[in-house]
């Protein structure tokens, strides 16, 4: 059962690639640029680092900290909006992201939540993470991701 205190974005898909590969795209910065419309997600990759979210042009539009790390599994981050002040009001979210196998493919759950009842911060992930997965998933396909520079900044 859902708790009506929170908001909560869940996002699966799967991808026919390697958890290698998939683990390697999701926290290789230069990669991300390739799906992530230009930004990069700046992080030691280990639990209690610092993360942020940094847009090609340097501004750093989501900030916090990596809550659990288990490489090529899963990680957690605790991440607030630092762009938009009526986002960042409401506190810090947390982004889980799980990979395991699936015949011939990844699955990738993403899972952003926050104790927020009808969250504006999710209702904007649940904007971009679509176009950010997608992208990730036709790079990972195909070599090129399925949308261009004209994508997800608004949820920045």
């Amino acid at each position: 059962m859902t708790d009506p205190a929170k908001s909560t974005f869940v996002y699966v898909t799967f991808i026919r690639t390697t958890q290698e590969k998939l683990w390697s795209a999701l926290t290789d910065p230069q990669t991300m640029k390739a799906y992530w419309f230009g930004a990069q997600q700046v992080c030691e990759w280990k639990a209690g680092a610092p993360w942020k979210l940094v847009q090609d042009d340097g501004r750093v539009t989501d900030a916090g900290e990596v809550v659990a790390f288990e490489p090529q599994n899963r990680y957690v981050v605790k991440w607030r909006n630092e762009a938009k002040p009526e986002l960042k009001a409401e506190g810090w979210s947390r982004c889980s992201i799980e990979l395991e196998p699936a015949e011939g493919a990844i699955k990738l759950t993403v899972t952003h939540e926050i104790d927020c009842k009808d969250s504006k911060a999710i209702g904007a992930v649940g904007g971009g993470w679509p176009q950010v997965l997608s992208n990730l998933k036709s790079l990972l396909e195909t070599g090129t991701p399925v949308l261009g520079e004209s994508g997800c900044k608004s949820a920045a």
